[in-house]
């Protein structure tokens, strides 16, 4: 359990770091004053670091998508239907 909590808080501050690291490629490149080749770099970084934060919430809306019953059974998440549905 302990270990499980280590990995999610691991992952979660991995995701917002490269979130950070992602913000602020985007923000020196809309400011333009970049070298070309140094440009080129940080959009590969960039592109990189937006699959894995994408991957990274794919697997979490995978996770969320199942719920663990009372037995310890994983079951697939059943939304409510709502009057206004």
């Amino acid at each position: 359990m302990e270990d499980e909590r280590n990995e999610e808080t691991e992952k979660k501050q991995t995701f917002e770091a490269d979130m950070k690291k992602l913000e602020y490629i985007i923000q020196q490149l809309e400011e333009g004053d970049v070298p070309l080749e140094k440009a080129i770099e940080m959009y590969q970084t960039g592109m990189k670091l937006s699959k894995r934060c994408h991957d990274q919430l794919q697997s979490v809306e995978k996770q969320m998508d199942r719920i663990v019953n009372d037995t310890g059974e994983s079951l697939p998440l059943e939304l409510e239907d709502h009057p206004s549905n």
